[in-house]
């Protein structure tokens, strides 16, 4: 069982660009969820604010992405 957890470090999973666009979903959704379970005083309004917050990275992750790639294209 530990040969194979370390064959994993030593040879990566190959996973193409779609596969990890879909994978910073759960990641920014568990950081949205951690940081407000951290800052909202009950848990009524956790739910909204973890939803507000993801969908907030999600859009400045997009908005980034668009704005290098425009700049990419103009400087290439």
């Amino acid at each position: 069982m530990i040969d194979l957890l370390a064959t994993l470090f030593i040879t990566p999973l190959t996973c193409d660009r779609s596969l990890g666009m879909l994978l910073a979903l759960p990641l920014c959704l568990s950081i949205s969820l951690v940081y407000k379970t951290t800052k909202c005083r009950t848990l009524q309004e956790l739910p909204v604010a973890v939803l507000v917050s993801w969908l907030t990275i999600l859009t400045g992750m997009a908005v980034v992405g668009v704005v290098l790639l425009v700049l990419y294209r103009l400087v290439a």
